[in-house]
């Protein structure tokens, strides 16, 4: 398995003989106002071919019409139903509804979807369009849970319990979201994992490694784009599995060898 940041939530997986590639967004701005600081760790005309594509919610940050327009159109797009059903009307004839507790198949991978808790509508008012998904890929020896944007609830690892833990097996990959807001945008973690939400939710999904993304990437109105790698850092030397945490900058990959 081998995981290339790409930038902000865009990353390209290959696993089980196939690339799939997430919450594309290789935009030079985001929403014309918010530089980018970062340049894509792979060019978006430099993209191998890929097998699917992962959409884990509306948001411009993980949604970008432009980027999408450059993809193919003959592989699956796998989205929220709302989300599917609304880019199918767009025209994007390849989006794929993945509703929570299902799962569809890419190759030998089984892709299996939960609703994740943030608020994912695209302009505030589409409220009907807020639907926000996580993933699950798994091949029966290599697995990886992209969490899309989420906050930490009691519930955000059932997935993995259920189709992994329970069956014996341990997760290889946790790709987690982290994120920084100052101190009076109190409602920031109901739908957002700070760098010590990611380190809680490693934990109750007892992978082998985590990987973070949604940062280095974007500066936000509220946020730098380093504030939450800069937080996880410091972190990092007391928390008990440091090691187990790897932190790729963009342009960088990481690589699971399947153990023997």
């Amino acid at each position: 398995m081998r995981i290339t940041y790409i930038g902000h939530a865009t990353l390209l997986i290959e696993v089980g003989g196939k690339r799939l590639l997430t919450d594309p967004n290789f935009d030079d701005t985001l929403g014309r106002f918010l530089p980018r600081v970062s340049a894509p760790g792979i060019a978006l005309g430099a993209l191998p071919s890929i097998d699917a594509i992962l959409l884990s919610h509306a948001h411009a940050d993980h949604l970008s019409f432009v980027s999408l327009n450059a993809l193919p159109r003959t592989v699956p797009l796998f989205a929220p139903p709302t989300i599917a059903r609304w880019l199918r009307a767009l025209g994007y004839v390849h989006a794929e509804a993945l509703a929570p507790g299902e799962s569809a198949r890419v190759g030998d991978i089984e892709i299996s979807a939960a609703a994740a808790k943030h608020m994912g509508s695209r302009y505030g008012v589409d409220r009907w369009r807020s639907d926000a998904s996580m993933y699950l890929l798994d091949t029966g020896e290599q697995s990886l849970f992209f969490a899309g944007d989420t906050g930490l609830m009691p519930d955000t690892h059932r997935l993995v319990h259920d189709r992994i833990n329970q069956k014996g097996r341990q997760l290889d990959v946790a790709l987690l979201p982290i994120g920084h807001a100052p101190w009076w945008k109190f409602n920031f973690r109901r739908g957002h994992l700070t760098s010590e939400d990611a380190l809680t939710l490693f934990d109750r999904l007892g992978a082998k490694v985590l990987i973070p993304y949604h940062w280095g990437t974007f500066r936000h109105v509220t946020s730098g784009a380093h504030d939450a790698i800069v937080r996880l850092r410091a972190r990092l030397p007391e928390y008990a599995r440091h090691q187990q945490v790897r932190i790729i900058e963009p342009g960088e990959a990481f690589d699971l060898i399947p153990a023997a």
